[in-house]
Parts: structure tokens; sequence; C-alpha cells
């Protein structure tokens, strides 16, 4: 029985919808993390905290997330607002650390900023994926 309602809930999400799923999580996670355990001193982030503190920034993780995990039951074209929200979210993050590199205030800016781009570029690359038909089920009987 769960193997069954297991197959049925991804059948329900689709591939775009379990993207959304797993990375919303991620994404709500982080920011958690960034609101009960900050690390004292981030570098890399500074251009981002100038903008808002860090614990605004890890409630924005979190609505992002949520907005993911929303958007990942919905129906194809319905879902934008997920595939939107999570890789914005990331952009400030990344520019952050690439300009910290820039300024030379934070020499592995660069490698930050592109694990964060790295990071991202699956949700893009899944916005763009149309889900497959779904295999409508032939009778059998005669």
């Amino acid at each position: 029985m769960g193997c069954r309602a297991a197959r049925r809930l991804m059948r329900m999400l689709g591939r775009r919808g379990a993207i959304l799923l797993s990375y919303g999580t991620v994404w709500a996670l982080y920011g958690y993390g960034v609101l009960i355990s900050p690390l004292p001193n981030q570098p890399g982030l500074a251009l981002a905290t100038d903008l808002l503190p860090l614990r605004a920034w890890g409630w924005l993780w979190i609505a992002t997330g949520v907005i993911a995990l929303f958007s990942a039951w919905l129906p194809q074209g319905a879902d934008w607002a997920g595939f939107l929200a999570l890789p914005l979210i990331v952009l400030p993050w990344m520019s952050s650390y690439l300009a910290a590199w820039l300024q030379g205030d934070f020499p592995r800016g660069w490698i930050a900023g592109a694990v964060w781009a790295a990071i991202a570029i699956p949700v893009l690359v899944a916005a763009g994926w149309p889900e497959p038909p779904r295999v409508k089920r032939v009778s059998t009987t005669s």
C-alpha cells in the first residue's frame, strides 16, 4: 500500500513538482539554519547583509522555500512562482560573493558564487521541461 501511495504522489508531482519540492525543502532548511545558527563571520555576504540583516535573509529563504513547496503541487504553468522564486533568492547571495571576491575581501568568493550559480541551474532547466503526458490505462476487458 505504501509503494502505491508513493507512486501516486510522484505522478501527481511530476518531474517539475519533484524539483520544486526538493529545492523548496532545501531553501527552507537553509533559511532556518541561517536563523537558528548563523555563521559569526561571513565576509562574502557583506553586500547582501548591507541590504538586509541576516535574520531577514533567513526569512526570505524560508519564504522562497514555502513558495516552491506550494508551487510543486500546482499544474504546469501555474507553478511559475516557484520556478521564479528559487533562482531569484540565489542572485543576491551569488552577487555578494562575487563582489567580495572582486573587491579582494573574500578570495574564495568566486568559488561560492559559482557554486550558488551551479545549484540554481537545474531549477532553470526544469522550468523549461514540459511534463510528459500521463499514460491512460487501457481496459483489458473483452
